[in-house]
């Protein structure tokens, strides 16, 4: 009975938050509260569902085990983009950079935004599930021009125009795929389940099925950004607000990757995992290498997260690609990017704050004037960069190990793009850490609600470095079982 209270929560808070009068720390009480009880749900959701496997709620929500583990990391990290962006916004109101008609605007939207993500993960409908993609697009729009500058409200549009084309043709894919199926007998709103079991029955034109999965990758590839797809995403993270970065660096495009592996689920049952996972294995590589050189040549910090989180997206890519160890590895490394990107941009967002300045030429001596927030953002960058004995050092190290025995070229060339990446990064946020502060900027934190989320992240990143839980581990191998 739980999953309908999953979509239930996040819709009162929507409608309580275009209520609020004049307080913004009753617009920030009602989204931590929110995200509390999202959490308490959704933990004991996914804790049925690695006990009893995939749990159905009427013919219309289902949450199974890929969709638990998108869901939980959508949680955490929506819940500490909640709390942190309490404290934000308060600075920024206090600086008259906003006032309180658009503080709560960002809350209205913020909370539309991630009830479209939660029904995208636990509907059973895929038309349905293309909606909900869509209404996150439109949502997360009018937040990427929140600031209603000319870049970002350019940022703003290039990232609607380029992903409704890229869902339209998404759209297209999904058509395809349910055809066959409705030609078949089959009536009413077809699921996940009656497509897979459909696909057992029936025998789908494989040509159909090939450029049905085509329309997917590219279409879905795009809110993924999955190169040469990818064109919208360093403007749209670089200019949102930092919460709205960490939700669509850490989460979203997780929530569009599962709409990918839902239906490479359908085309492997029809046609074999080969032609599915060497398109993985060509967009995967393609987006590692291609980011690579874009991180080394970067002088904006959000940019740089932004193309960071590309050539991640292509590292998971890349193992469900190789399949196996590989695909176990990548879901893994789904939930340590999530965690330590998140952080990175909360940690942004502390940055933009105390220097006015998304420029890494204007941002030095961080470990002086924002002593902690530098501790995480070196810590969540090392994590992140692949660096023992964080946790995305294991997963890297496990996908090129799945690949190397069938693909040994394309784990060659992912080493080498790897090494970029680590040394643009590594010059770029030494200089930002430990360089000669400019005079005039003061020492300190801006509050605990920007340091407190932070932390948290930061630490159940290096807590699952060395240790999953059994259950976790439990529902990855389910995962990797069927996709």
């Amino acid at each position: 009975m739980f999953l309908p209270f999953i979509l239930i929560i996040p819709l009162i808070a929507c409608l309580a938050s275009f209520l609020v009068k004049k307080s913004v720390a009753a617009l920030g009480a009602i989204a931590i509260s929110a995200s509390l009880v999202e959490l308490a749900i959704v933990s004991a959701s996914v804790v049925s569902v690695a006990k009893n496997g995939t749990y159905f709620f009427s013919n219309y929500l289902f949450l199974d085990p890929l969709g638990a583990v998108i869901i939980m990391i959508l949680t955490v990290v929506s819940a500490m983009a909640a709390s942190y962006s309490l404290g934000y916004l308060k600075i920024e109101m206090k600086k008259k950079i906003i006032g309180f008609r658009r503080a709560r605007q960002f809350f209205v939207l913020l909370h539309l935004f991630i009830l479209a993500m939660f029904f995208a993960i636990v509907t059973t409908n895929p038309m349905l599930m293309w909606i909900a993609i869509e209404a996150t697009t439109l949502s997360t729009a009018f937040l990427i021009s929140f600031y209603n500058k000319p870049a970002a409200i350019e940022a703003a549009w290039k990232y609607l125009i380029i992903n409704s084309v890229g869902l339209l043709l998404g759209f297209v894919g999904i058509l395809l795929f349910l055809y066959p199926s409705a030609q078949s007998g089959l009536q009413g709103l077809v699921s996940w389940q009656a497509l897979l079991s459909f696909s057992n029955s029936y025998t789908f034109d494989p040509f159909i099925v090939k450029i049905g999965f085509i329309f997917i990758l590219v279409g879905f590839g795009t809110k993924v950004g999955l190169v040469p797809m990818h064109t919208w995403l360093p403007d749209a993270h670089s200019k949102a607000p930092a919460p709205i970065s960490s939700l669509l660096s850490g989460v979203l495009l997780n929530v569009a990757f599962l709409a990918l592996l839902r239906f490479k689920g359908v085309t492997d049952l029809e046609i074999g995992g080969g032609f599915s996972g060497n398109l993985f294995i060509i967009f995967g590589l393609l987006s590692i290498v291609v980011e690579g050189f874009f991180i080394f040549s970067q002088n904006n910090y959000k940019r740089m997260l932004a193309y960071s989180s590309i050539e991640h997206m292509g590292v998971a890519t890349l193992g469900f690609g190789f399949g196996g160890a590989g695909a176990f590895a990548a879901l893994l490394h789904l939930i340590y990017h999530s965690l330590a990107k998140s952080s990175l941009f909360l940690s942004a967002g502390n940055i933009l704050l105390k220097y006015s300045s998304t420029k890494m030429v204007n941002v030095k001596g961080m470990i002086k004037t924002l002593p902690l927030t530098s501790i995480l953002f070196f810590i969540s960058f090392l994590a992140l960069a692949g660096v023992p004995p964080f946790g995305i050092f294991i997963t890297e190290f496990s996908i090129m190990l799945a690949g190397i025995g069938a693909h040994p070229v394309a784990v060659i060339i992912s080493l080498l793009a790897f090494v970029l990446v680590f040394a643009g990064i590594l010059k770029h946020v030494t200089m930002m850490v430990f360089g000669e502060a400019r005079e005039g900027i003061p020492s300190g934190e801006a509050g605990p609600l920007t340091v407190i989320p932070v932390v948290i992240l930061v630490a159940l990143l290096i807590g699952l470095s060395f240790y999953v839980p059994e259950s976790a581990q439990s529902l990855l191998r389910a995962v990797v079982a069927n996709y």
